[in-house]
C-alpha cells in the first residue's frame, strides 16, 4: 500500500509537471522528494550530480556555438544539400534534421530548417507534410544518436554504474548500437513520407483552398532561405572547432589508451566529455569574436537548462522511490521485465510521453531497470524508446511544423492521435528499437 501511494505521488508529479512545462517538471520532482522525505519518512535518494555536470558541459559549449553564429554555418550547408536535390526533400530532409541534432546535441535546431523545407516542397508541388512532418520526427530521433545530447550523456553515466556482474558498455558501443539504429529508423520515415497523403493536385481540399488568390498567395508566399547569407571567418571557425571537439571525444573514447590512467584505470568518458565541451567552448570564446554574453540568451542554452532542472527533480525523485522499495519492485517486476524485455521498452515509451523529455525519461527509468535486474544491453537495445513525446502533438516542435506549413497539410487530426506525426513517430522508433535489438544481439549484450 506504501509503495502503491509513493507511486502515485510520483506519477502525480510528472503528470502536473509535464501540464505545466518547462522547469515545472523539475520543480514538481524537488516537490515529490520533500514529500517523501518529511511525510513517508523515506531516506532520500541520490541526485544524479555526473549527469548534471556533464549536461551543463555540454550545453554550454553548444550555446556559445550558437552564440557564435557557428550553428548558422551548419544549417546554411544543410539547406544547400536540400535544395540541390529538391526531389528527395522527404527523404532527405529527415535525414539533414537528424545530423543537425547529432552534431548539435539538441533538436530544437529544427525550427531554422522548418520554413526551408517547407519552402522546397512547395515550390516542387510536393506535399508539405511528407518532409515537415518526417524531418521534425528526424530531429528529435537524432538525440539519441548524438555524443553530445544530453539523453545520450545521462544513459553513458547511468551505464558506468552499472551492477556489479553486468557486461560493460562504454560511451564507443553504446554509440555504435544508437547511431545506426537512428538511420535506420530515420530511413524508414523516409520511405514512409515519400508515398504518404494525396499529391497537392489530387487533394481536394488543397485545390479548393488555393483557388483563392489571396490563399494562393499565403502558401506559395515568399522564398524562406539562408542561401546569400554572409558568414565571416570567425563562424567558421567555431564551427570547426565544436565539431573537432566532438570528434576528439569520439576518439578518445574508442581508444582507452589515449587517456590518461589513475590508479590503473583511465580517466572515465564523463569526465572527458565535461572537459573537452567546456574547452570547446572556451577555445571558440577565445578565437572568435563571441559576445560571452550572448551565450545566457540562446535557445540552446534555455533548453539545456531546463534540461538540467528536470532530470535533477524527476531523476532524484525517482532514485529516492526505488531505493527504499528496491526488494519489493524486484519481486514485482524482476521476472516480468527479464522474461518480457520488451515491457521495459513500452514503460520508457510512456514515461518519455509524461514528461516530454528523452534525458528525463532516461533518468526516472534506467536506474530502475538496472537496479531490478535488466542487462544493460537491453536497456540500449531499446533506448529510442525514450522518445514517445509525438504520440500526441504537442511538443513545440510538432507545434511548429503545423504552424510553418501554410499549406494546411501537416495537421492534428480531429480525434487528435490521428496527426502528422504518430505514422513516422511509430515507424522510426520502432525500427530503431529492432536494429537495436539485433546490434546488441550481435555484439553478445543480450
Amino acid at each position: 500500500m506504501m509503495l502503491t501511494l509513493q507511486l502515485l505521488l510520483v506519477l502525480a508529479c510528472l503528470f502536473y509537471g509535464a501540464r505545466k512545462g518547462g522547469v515545472a517538471l523539475g520543480l514538481l520532482g524537488g516537490l515529490g522528494v520533500v514529500i517523501l522525505v518529511f511525510v513517508f519518512q523515506m531516506p532520500p535518494g541520490t541526485p544524479p550530480v555526473a549527469v548534471i555536470l556533464t549536461i551543463v558541459a555540454v550545453v554550454a559549449a553548444s550555446a556559445t556555438l550558437e552564440a557564435s553564429g557557428g550553428l548558422d554555418v551548419l544549417l546554411l550547408l544543410a539547406e544547400k544539400v536540400l535544395r540541390r536535390n529538391p526531389k528527395f526533400v522527404s527523404i532527405m530532409a529527415p535525414f539533414a534534421t537528424t545530423f543537425l541534432t547529432m552534431l548539435c546535441g539538441t533538436g530544437h535546431v529544427v525550427y531554422t530548417m522548418l520554413p526551408i523545407i517547407y519552402d522546397i516542397a512547395i515550390k516542387n508541388d510536393i506535399r508539405p507534410e511528407r518532409p515537415m512532418a518526417a524531418a521534425t520526427i528526424g530531429a528529435q530521433m537524432g538525440i539519441m544518436a548524438s555524443p553530445v545530447s544530453v539523453a545520450v550523456v545521462s544513459l553513458a553515466a547511468f551505464l558506468a554504474k552499472a551492477p556489479a556482474g553486468a557486461p560493460i558498455i562504454d560511451f564507443v558501443t553504446l554509440l555504435s548500437i544508437t547511431i545506426p539504429s537512428t538511420l535506420a529508423g530515420v530511413l524508414m520515415i523516409g520511405i514512409f513520407s515519400w508515398f504518404r497523403g494525396k499529391d497537392l493536385d489530387k487533394d481536394e481540399d488543397f485545390q479548393k483552398f488555393v483557388a483563392d488568390p489571396e490563399n494562393h498567395k499565403f502558401v506559395y508566399g515568399e522564398t524562406a532561405t539562408l542561401l546569400g547569407k554572409t558568414l565571416d571567418r570567425s563562424q567558421w571557425i567555431a564551427m570547426w572547432i565544436f565539431v573537432g571537439a566532438i570528434a576528439v571525444v569520439a576518439i578518445l573514447g574508442a581508444f582507452d589508451a589515449l587517456r590518461p590512467h589513475f590508479q590503473g584505470k583511465a580517466l572515465s568518458m564523463v569526465l572527458t566529455i565535461q572537459m573537452f565541451m567546456l574547452m570547446a567552448g572556451a577555445f571558440i570564446i577565445m578565437f572568435t569574436k563571441t559576445n560571452p554574453a550572448k551565450i545566457g540568451k540562446t535557445e540552446v542554452f534555455r533548453a539545456g537548462m531546463i534540461a538540467v532542472v528536470a532530470v535533477f527533480g524527476v531523476a532524484w525523485m525517482a532514485d529516492s522511490v526505488f531505493e527504499a522499495n528496491l526488494p519489493v519492485i524486484k519481486d514485482g517486476l524482476a521476472d516480468l521485465v527479464k522474461m518480457q524485455p520488451w515491457t521495459y521498452a513500452l514503460a520508457l515509451l510512456i514515461v518519455s510521453k509524461f514528461v516530454n523529455s528523452q534525458a528525463a525519461a532516461i533518468a526516472a527509468m534506467v536506474p530502475m531497470a538496472l537496479s531490478i535486474g535488466l542487462p544493460p544491453g537491453y536497456v540500449v537495445a531499446f533506448a529510442a524508446a525514450c522518445y514517445g513525446y509525438y504520440i500526441l502533438p504537442t511538443y513545440p516542435s510538432d507545434l511548429a511544423a503545423i504552424q510553418f506549413d501554410r499549406s494546411g497539410t501537416t495537421r492534428i487530426g480531429k480525434y487528435l492521435i490521428n496527426h502528422s506525426f504518430i505514422a513516422p513517430g511509430l515507424i522510426g522508433v520502432g525500427t530503431s528499437c529492432f536494429v537495436g535489438f539485433i546490434l546488441a544481439t550481435t555484439r553478445g549484450l543480450v
